[in-house]
């Protein structure tokens, strides 16, 4: 039981380097990239399940942004598309973590 415990920690380890990786990759692309406050585009897919479409909305309400949604031919999924002006690269990389949350979202 003990490795696989181990196993398991060990794996979340390197799942949280790789994603702070990632983060950090693409604050510094967005920094290199943008004069701050600049309009950014996010773009998700959600299940079309529950209330999945609106807490996306709702992690962007007060902030003005102008949101879309397209559902799919069969009506499973859900495309959203969010523009919206944000105040820096680390408020961008915030919102992408803070919808992660949602079950079974996709940022793309």
């Amino acid at each position: 039981m003990r490795l696989k415990t181990y196993l398991c920690f060990n794996f979340l380890q390197k799942m949280d380097k790789k994603t702070e990786e990632f983060y950090d990759r693409l604050e510094a692309e967005l920094d290199r990239s943008n004069d701050w406050p600049a309009l950014y585009l996010f773009k998700f897919i959600v299940p079309s399940v529950a209330d999945n479409v609106e807490r996306v909305g709702l992690a962007f309400d007060c902030m003005g942004a102008v949101i879309k949604t397209t559902k799919s031919k069969t009506g499973k999924f859900t495309s959203i598309s969010v523009d919206v002006t944000m105040k820096s690269a680390q408020e961008i990389i915030e919102k992408y973590q803070e919808v992660s949350t949602i079950e079974g979202i996709v940022s793309l």
